[in-house]
């Protein structure tokens, strides 16, 4: 039986829609990422998705949701979305923008309203493994909740790492 891990504003938005999602704590590894969860957890990387806070050329924000064993292009991403060009905030101003320590970015109940992407192929998968709040811990979710919920948007901009 995993432990329970208490409330993260990510998780009291998944409960108060009725979401069901599966809590999945593991040993948090600075800089580890997707690939290192995905390994301690045994799940296959490309369904366990970032959450990263980029950035367009104005330095508006935007969140994208990518597998765990892929890179964001965001040179395609910038040309689907309209921008000029995008990239990776730095990791306080992404903080900021989120309300998460990166590492523990969900991007369920964010500080600022931002626009989600997600990279297509997300949407296909049965079940992913997404950041519920916290560094160290994952929830399992129906990937559609991204769209019902935060509205985002498919991208196609994933590059094999």
């Amino acid at each position: 039986m995993a432990k329970h891990v208490s409330e993260t504003p990510a998780t009291q938005l998944l409960k108060a829609h009725q979401v069901l999602f599966t809590e999945h704590p593991y040993e948090y590894l600075e800089h580890g990422g997707a690939q290192h969860s995905a390994q301690v957890l045994g799940w296959d990387p490309f369904a366990v998705v970032k959450t990263l806070i980029m950035q367009d050329q104005d330095g508006k924000p935007l969140v994208v949701l990518m597998h765990g064993n892929r890179t964001v292009s965001t040179k395609n991403l910038a040309r689907q979305i309209g921008a000029k060009a995008v990239a990776p905030c730095t990791p306080e101003v992404a903080n900021r923008h989120s309300g998460y320590l990166v590492g523990g970015t969900s991007p369920f109940a964010t500080r600022k309203r931002m626009p989600v992407y997600v990279e297509h192929s997300v949407l296909e998968l049965p079940k992913i493994l997404i950041n519920g709040g916290r560094r160290g811990y994952l929830v399992g979710i129906d990937p559609q909740v991204c769209v019902r919920l935060l509205d985002a948007k498919p991208v196609q901009c994933a590059l094999l790492d």
